[in-house]
């Protein structure tokens, strides 16, 4: 019975990933106007509520509009990635149309103390591994999915990258940390919810527990780091990547202050381009008074939101005053 269902899973996976780029937008486009009539899915509701915390200076009709755009974009996202888990590297390669900010990449490259790139959950990411991984050998952190024959067909797709690919636990840390230390590359995801621990740092002006893990991989190592991330070509079935320096006071301070840095700077890409981000991941649980925030009714959730906020900014406040008065 499980070998039956592990043969459809796969045979399903080699068919995704045989589409063209054109079918998976296409197939996405009609869930996501599913998802989108309905309005009552779990996850669109989460959408919905992440886009009015992060986002109070839209109305409600823009906001409507971003979440709508938002689902879409999500959906062709992860069917895309599929095309691209199932396509050559040359091919992949291919599919960019063109590189805006690329000598980020070559100057932070070519000083040889590693470098770390900064990649959110936002547009197509999966589309850029193939161009990287042209310039420098990358060392990157990665979870088994629990469906063995999905972690294979993922596991051929990362293979094809000549990516090394470490735990998530402390020797992945370690293997990472090495790897920076001989030149070589790493891509964090920073927008996750550390399992335990973390840093409680602003993000929309909440304050939540927050993976410290880039920060300090970039003041330990002297990694350089810039940001990276893919939008869609909608006339075509192509791909426009994105690079972007980050401030230089990611290097100063405390890996707190390294991690609010990273922040700030997913909080302007978001302001820029709010309708390809991904929304569907209950970040803002991360609080301890919010770890029922997406089982609330909505008034009562966006009440919560508000207090938090308004008690954060009082206590920014203060200690602004302090620090005056000292």
């Amino acid at each position: 019975m499980t070998h039956k269902t592990n043969s459809t899973t796969t045979r399903l996976l080699h068919f995704l990933g045989q589409r063209s780029i054109r079918f998976s937008r296409l197939f996405a486009r009609m869930l996501a106007g599913f998802v989108n009539i309905v309005h009552s899915t779990k996850t669109s509701k989460t959408i919905r509520l992440n886009i009015e915390i992060c986002l109070p200076q839209y109305n409600r009709q823009q906001r409507e509009y971003i979440t709508q755009a938002a689902i879409r974009n999500e959906l062709q996202s992860y069917f895309e990635f599929f095309a691209i888990w199932g396509s050559s590297s040359t091919k992949n390669i291919s599919r960019i149309r063109k590189i805006q900010g690329e000598s980020y990449f070559h100057e932070a490259l070519a000083q040889g103390k590693g470098l770390v790139l900064i990649v959110p959950h936002f547009g197509t990411w999966e589309i850029m591994n193939a161009w990287v991984a042209q310039h420098t050998q990358m060392t990157i952190m990665y979870k088994p999915i629990k469906n063995e024959d999905a972690d294979a067909f993922v596991k051929a797709a990362r293979s094809r990258e000549q990516a090394h690919l470490v735990p998530t636990d402390e020797s992945g840390v370690r293997q990472i940390f090495k790897a920076l230390k001989q030149g070589g590359t790493t891509v964090i995801l920073p927008d996750h919810t550390p399992h335990v621990g973390g840093d409680m740092v602003d993000y929309f002006g909440i304050p939540l527990a927050s993976s410290s893990l880039s920060a300090k991989l970039i003041q330990k190592t002297k990694a350089r780091t810039v940001l990276l991330y893919a939008i869609r070509c909608e006339d075509s079935d192509q791909f426009d990547l994105f690079i972007e320096p980050i401030s230089e006071d990611i290097y100063q301070g405390s890996a707190e202050h390294g991690t609010h840095v990273i922040h700030q700077t997913l909080e302007h890409l978001i302001e820029r381009y709010p309708e390809h981000y991904h929304w569907s991941y209950k970040r803002f649980k991360a609080h301890p008074e919010l770890r029922r925030l997406y089982n609330l009714p909505h008034k009562e959730a966006m009440q919560l939101i508000e207090k938090i906020r308004t008690e954060n900014l009082m206590n920014q406040q203060n200690t602004l005053e302090i620090d005056s008065a000292e």
